[in-house]
């Protein structure tokens, strides 16, 4: 399965137009990886536990959306979208989607 986030694929032509697809994470941060966070924010650097989350996230919602591309009989997903956001009264819940065309090469 082709994935991609231009409107086109290089060197091969879109025969069929499928329609959209999406693919839609929730993940909980834990609150060892929100303290660890928040020691980060005050010392300075990155915060590897949060970057591993957010790329589950974004993985999940990628093979949850090419998934359903296939089923459609699809095999590329092209113009791909992603989405962040937090969810939760303290921002604990990370919300990934994505969307794109299913189409026939």
């Amino acid at each position: 399965m082709l994935l991609s986030t231009t409107h086109t694929l290089e060197n091969q032509s879109i025969t069929e137009y499928l329609g959209i697809v999406t693919g839609e994470t929730i993940i909980g941060a834990n609150i060892f990886k929100d303290i660890f966070a928040g020691i980060r924010d005050v010392v300075g650097g990155r915060s590897g536990s949060y970057e591993r989350v957010l790329r589950e996230a974004k993985d999940n919602a990628l093979a949850e959306m090419a998934e359903q591309a296939q089923r459609m009989g699809a095999n590329a997903v092209v113009g791909i979208d992603l989405d962040y956001e937090t969810l939760g009264a303290s921002g604990g819940m990370i919300m990934v989607t994505a969307s794109g065309t299913a189409v026939k090469c």
